[in-house]
């Protein structure tokens, strides 16, 4: 009866629960390292005042540049439980190094430079392990599970999210941020762990001889397969499809808003408050409420949404919200405005755009899973940051406030609420034909 109920609420299977836990559980400890260390990176960058994070962003698309090429050529060479571990590994070396050099050099001039490669260092960190995570996803969960499921993994990372942000909102005033940096390496070894233990499963159910009334909950294939291929494979595939084209657009579109508003963030917060220990903590705090809004959101609404709308409509949603959310901060650029557009826009993207989005990828080859998406989630979310940041810093330049900055983006909203509706279309044709380039 009980598991009858759960189910219900869930929509999940008996023999899908093990699986979709542990992928929670990796989503969980993805997501708790980086919100451990998110409101640390802003405080950063709002410390070197808002005329310098059109460099940071600029810095942080040349990272993207040459990271991208790199993370392509591993994947060809590797299977895909090695690239997986030694990306986060990596990272996880990085964070060491940073815990060493911002301790050693405590309030020095040169400490401020530190916190900006910081800042940097993390944008990059960020898109990478949640595009691998969301690759692995796509690699063994099928069009119609994803659908109903990834809504529900998406609870553990928003779990992850509201654990990380209230650790460092309650921590950041009594101990140094750089201290905070040990737990993060924690939990992404964590995930480590989940990553091989589900992979494990993975190969255990593609042995089984499957259940003829269901479908095995991955595709059968080689275990582990190497995708071969060249490093460029990925930038050549979103060039030549017209389908992840428009996801390339979708995304670019998307960041181009969310740095326009983070632009908007940093002038309204240094305005309204003096220290850095009060900005980490208020940052915490409204990734907080974000992600609290986010939980509840997927827990009740999410696959329901996906199954009901389908992935064209559920899509359109955030642009929606950010067409009326722009043309309200334009009208009262206040911080309360503020924080009510940006916990509604980045709930709604983490609990409804980012599922329907990676459900986009479970129609395409697995090169494209790993290659093109990896693309996408990496160098075209920071090539918008970077359109993004010199635009407002443009408009700035030519004298516009924060109104007219934030009007300004609701016609790039609507753009973006066509190009939505267009994928899900798409997408759905695909899904019809058993999936295509």
């Amino acid at each position: 009866m009980a598991r009858a109920v759960v189910s219900r609420l869930t929509g999940t299977r008996p023999e899908e629960a093990g699986i979709v836990l542990l992928s929670a559980a990796y989503f969980f400890f993805i997501l708790s390292a980086y919100y451990v260390l998110r409101p640390i990176r802003d405080a950063f960058g709002v410390a070197g005042g808002p005329e310098n994070i059109p460099w940071l962003f600029t810095a942080t698309l040349g990272g993207m540049l040459v990271a991208h090429p790199i993370f392509a050529s591993i994947v060809s060479r590797w299977p895909r439980k090695r690239f997986v571990t030694v990306t986060y590994r990596f990272f996880m070396l990085n964070l060491l190094v940073y815990y060493l050099l911002l301790t050693g050099l405590g309030e020095s001039p040169a400490a401020i430079w530190v916190g900006r490669t910081f800042f940097v260092w993390i944008s990059v960190f960020n898109l990478f392990v949640v595009s691998v995570f969301w690759s692995f996803m796509t690699d063994i969960y099928r069009e119609r599970q994803s659908r109903r499921l990834f809504g529900l993994i998406g609870v553990g990372g928003t779990i992850g999210g509201i654990v990380g942000s209230s650790t460092t909102a309650f921590l950041a005033e009594t101990i140094s941020p750089p201290t905070l940096f040990w737990l993060s390496i924690l939990l992404l070894e964590c995930a480590v762990f989940c990553l091989k233990g589900l992979d494990r499963r993975v190969e255990v159910r593609r042995h089984r001889v499957p259940d003829p009334g269901r479908p095995p909950l991955d595709r059968p294939q080689p275990a582990d397969p190497i995708i071969g291929g060249s490093a460029l494979d990925g930038i050549k595939r979103v060039v030549a499809s017209p389908y992840l084209l428009g996801i390339c657009v979708f995304m670019l579109l998307f960041t181009i808003g969310s740095t326009f508003l983070y632009n908007i963030q940093a002038g309204i917060i240094a305005r309204t408050f003096a220290s850095l220990e009060e900005q980490t903590s208020v940052f915490a705090r409204i990734d907080l409420a974000v992600n609290t809004l986010t939980l509840l959101t997927q827990l009740f609404l999410t696959g329901r949404l996906i199954r009901w709308l389908g992935v064209g409509l559920t899509l359109a949603l955030l642009p929606l919200i950010s067409i009326a959310g722009f043309l309200a901060l334009g009208a009262a650029p206040v911080f309360a405005v503020f924080v009510v557009f940006q916990v509604l826009r980045r709930a709604g993207n983490f609990a409804l755009a980012v599922p329907a989005r990676e459900v986009l990828y479970t129609v395409l080859p697995r090169r494209d899973k790993y290659k093109a998406k990896n693309f996408n989630d990496t160098f075209v979310y920071r090539a918008g940051d970077q359109v993004g940041a010199w635009s407002f810093a443009g408009f700035g330049a030519l004298g516009l406030g924060t109104a007219a900055m934030a009007w300004s983006m609701a016609p790039v909203a609507a753009v973006w609420l066509g190009v939505a509706l267009w994928l899900g279309r798409r997408q759905k044709e695909l899904a019809g034909r058993g999936g295509s380039n």
